[in-house]
């Protein structure tokens, strides 16, 4: 069954042709670009992001042997996608990462109102989350507000330019406005945020019984397919990508090396009882608890830029010149703007190095960076509860021998990387065949087209205490970070 999946990152656009056999047969990529119109703010042209899809699935098409069976979308979840009754766009997309909301939510935290909302939907505040954009947006540009008709996401938008349908799958909805359990918008939610104004602008659920619509003539005709092909709406692109990686299982976990570094691990039902941290996200048969970071690869490459790098495989050869530990310099990567949302919450977080003295060179620097972002992933596998018994990991970031062996080294968890180029298409392609009837369910189809590559095993090493540091290191910078917030504000 040929098919062409589509994984709308938040910089690069990928579209993958999957061949009879289902193995990976042509992939074709596609730069888009974000604006930062203004500190903290994260934005992007939705025509630009749509042009790019089309450029990346015409290609694939032309390339691909044979009919083309379905298309498949996952894309970056949250944000604000607004379109007008017509489907078009009100103005940019403002992307999950998008910090302008950032003293709406800590007012949501500090209040409690963030905590009473995470004991139905399963998902901390975060200021790139609909419900601070568009509290943000009544105040600050009520005018938009008025012309939009719809809040979509990225993959929402897609699949309206590929089908004519405004909708929103389970994964999109369920943080901040879905009721978990019930798998609906909760009209609670809506009005603790005071947004009952906005229950307009969600856009119909779609549940796994409903994921397909026809591909309409025009947006055929952009893209060299026949009128009429099956597009599935699958998750976005984390959930999409732990289920490309194989974690279809309960337990199973998954790491994304990626814009956000992200762990997350299949559960059977959500934990609405615990810690107020992290996200949920409904899924086939399931649930997916997730702790996607604001700080990725960006901070490699941004480590990159400071030192005078070409390529992120730099970074890591010159890590690897640096004894573990970094010679005792440590690194607190929180470089978002937005602070951080997982697995704490806190939108005044910010980055540091510490320690540093005359005695390091640009090795330790590296070699910290690569430290501190691996403690990132520790940190989030604790909050996660129950330890896997091994760790899936994708992105970029994999492409790092040393990185992947940082990660064996501080978490103790073999680590497996992902055969596929795509993962995040992977998993869509996976939805796909079972939407179109071509697997019995998600679990069989992985089974049959997921591979791995061999494990990174743990060793012993210097890092016995070295996530216990950074929790303390971290404790004590955090008490600088209102004061840090009232710096900028005057500057």
């Amino acid at each position: 069954m040929a098919a062409i999946c589509v994984d709308a990152g938040t910089t690069v656009i990928k579209a993958v042709g999957y061949d009879d056999s289902g193995a990976e047969a042509v992939v074709v990529r596609h730069s888009t670009s974000v604006s930062r119109p203004a500190p903290g703010q994260a934005e992007q042209d939705m025509g630009a992001v749509w042009e790019a899809v089309v450029r990346t699935v015409r290609g694939v098409a032309a390339e691909l042997a044979g009919s083309v069976d379905f298309v498949a979308v996952t894309a970056q979840g949250d944000g604000c996608w607004l379109v007008d009754a017509a489907g078009e766009p009100t103005g940019p997309a403002i992307l999950w990462n998008d910090g302008r909301a950032a003293a709406t939510v800590d007012a949501w935290t500090r209040s409690g109102l963030a905590e009473r909302a995470f004991r139905t939907n399963g998902s901390s505040a975060a200021s790139g989350l609909p419900h601070a954009i568009l509290t943000w947006l009544k105040e600050h540009d009520p005018a938009r507000l008025e012309r939009s008709a719809a809040n979509l996401t990225c993959g929402g938008w897609i699949f309206s330019r590929l089908t004519g349908e405004l909708a929103a799958d389970e994964s999109d909805a369920s943080a901040p406005f879905m009721d978990l359990r019930a798998r609906r918008y909760s009209a609670e939610l809506l009005e603790l945020f005071d947004l009952g104004w906005a229950a307009r602008l969600l856009p119909e659920l779609r549940d796994d019984a409903r994921r397909v619509a026809g591909l309409t003539p025009g947006a055929a005709t952009l893209l060299g397919l026949p009128a009429g092909t099956p597009v599935v709406m699958t998750p976005y692109d984390i959930a999409a990508t732990a289920l490309g990686a194989g974690a279809v299982r309960t337990g199973q976990a998954c790491a994304i090396l990626g814009t956000t570094l992200c762990v997350e691990s299949l559960v059977e039902r959500p934990d609405l009882d615990g810690e107020p941290v992290g996200i949920t996200i409904a899924l086939p048969g399931g649930y997916l608890r997730a702790f996607p970071t604001f700080a990725g690869t960006e901070v490699v490459q941004w480590a990159c830029r400071l030192l005078g790098l070409a390529h992120p495989a730099e970074l890591s050869e010159l890590a690897a010149l640096s004894e573990p530990g970094a010679r005792g310099l440590s690194f607190q990567p929180y470089f978002s703007p937005a602070g951080e949302r997982a697995p704490f919450s806190d939108p005044l977080a910010r980055g540091a190095f510490l320690g540093m003295s005359f005695e390091h060179g640009r090795e330790h620097v590296a070699r910290a960076v690569l430290e501190g972002l691996t403690l990132v992933i520790q940190d989030c596998l604790a909050a996660s509860g129950r330890p896997p018994r091994e760790l899936r990991v994708c992105g970029g970031g994999a492409a790092s021998a040393l990185w992947l062996q940082l990660i064996a080294d501080v978490t103790g968890l073999p680590v497996l990387r992902s055969a596929d180029s795509e993962v995040g298409a992977r998993g869509a392609f996976l939805v796909g065949l079972v939407a179109t009837g071509a697997a019995a369910n998600v679990r069989a189809a992985a089974d049959d087209h997921v591979r791995l590559r061999e494990s990174v095993h743990p060793r012993p090493g210097p890092y016995g205490t070295a996530y216990q540091d950074f929790l303390a290191l971290r404790e004590t910078g955090s008490r600088s970070w209102p004061l840090l917030a009232e710096m900028r504000s005057r500057t």
